[in-house]
């Protein structure tokens, strides 16, 4: 379920975070876990039920990787994704900000 109210959203440093911004975030790559850049599309909460806590909201990012990552081989897409902005940094402030 997905709430368009977007509420404020923050890195793990309490910086505010909106569409346009790079931040730096952790992505899974085979079994190790290696630091990427990717610039913001989106910033929502989704509201999911947690059994024996009940509903919680969930920041989540639509986010597009640059490319400049950690690590030593290349990623293999480029695509848009989801993820959670738990271990989110922000790194520059988009255009406009």
């Amino acid at each position: 379920m997905s709430s368009r109210n977007r509420g404020i959203v923050t890195d793990y440093a309490g910086e505010e975070i909106y569409r346009g911004d790079l931040i730096a975030y952790s992505a899974r790559h085979k079994n190790a876990v290696r630091l990427a850049d990717a610039e913001v599309l989106a910033v929502e909460t989704r509201r999911v039920a947690v059994e024996g806590v009940g509903t919680i909201c969930i920041p989540v990012l639509k986010i597009r990787p640059t490319g400049a990552e950690s690590g030593d081989s290349a990623r293999r897409t480029m695509r848009d994704e989801w993820i959670i902005a738990r271990h989110v940094r922000l790194v520059e402030r988009g255009e406009g900000r």
